[in-house]
């Protein structure tokens, strides 16, 4: 049987706490000792006017030099028993709260990819109205930064709007959270404001071409991909 990361974390969390637990009853019992032995010198002293007694050729006060070394190896262990309990239970909550968050938008037909989710649109809208749709559900539409979130978005097989356009400067071709565009996939001839139509948003159109971006009038309806980073 093949553990989860997850499983086998929490194994290690209850291994450790089991641990802490043996050595912190020990601590107390050493301490319980050395409270003893302390009375028992102290009342033995008392009766023998002082006279030093040797026990199993072992002075008592070296005896409780020894436990009192050994407490303080075994209170340092526990400290360092509480950090790792500690971590580990940062640890749990963090993992707890991805698979959380995951499951929240799983649910919702998002999909995950390489530290995003995204959702596709069932319906078709203007750029803008897509856009809207996407920063109602805490997202926005797409920035492509890479070949391969490219292509995660052109198998969907559907002409969608992405998050580009240079509707504030003719030919400044930027994103929606206002980075100017770097690395670029337009389909050979694109952008072109075909006819002299004012094409100022991009779409994902050429489905089967690695350079499958269009310019299209932002008015036009297509379906659109939102995408929310997440960092996980």
């Amino acid at each position: 049987m093949q553990f989860s990361e997850e499983d086998i974390r929490l194994q290690d969390f209850l291994r450790g706490k089991k641990s802490y637990i043996v050595i912190a009853v020990t601590v107390g019992l050493l301490y319980v000792l050395q409270a003893v032995l302390n009375i028992s010198l102290r009342l033995y002293l008392t009766c023998s006017g002082g006279t030093e007694t040797i026990f199993n050729n072992v002075t008592i006060e070296e005896e409780l030099k020894n436990l009192t070394d050994e407490r303080d190896e075994l209170v340092q262990k526990l400290e360092q028993y509480d950090m790792q309990l500690t971590g580990l239970r940062r640890e749990k909550d963090e993992l707890q709260t991805k698979l959380n968050h995951f499951d929240h938008y799983l649910k919702q037909n998002w999909i995950y990819f390489s530290g995003s989710f995204y959702y596709i649109s069932t319906t078709e809208k203007s750029w803008q109205s897509s856009r809207d749709d996407c920063l109602g559900r805490g997202a926005d539409l797409i920035i492509i930064d890479s070949k391969r979130e490219n292509d995660f978005a052109r198998k969907f097989q559907k002409r969608l709007w992405i998050g580009l356009s240079d509707r504030q400067s003719e030919g400044h071709w930027i994103w929606q959270d206002g980075t100017s565009l770097g690395e670029s996939f337009w389909h050979p001839g694109e952008p072109n404001s075909y006819w002299g139509r004012d094409e100022d948003c991009a779409e994902i159109k050429y489905i089967n071409d690695v350079n499958s971006w269009n310019d299209l009038v932002c008015t036009n309806e297509n379906f659109w991909i939102c995408e929310k980073k997440t960092g996980v």
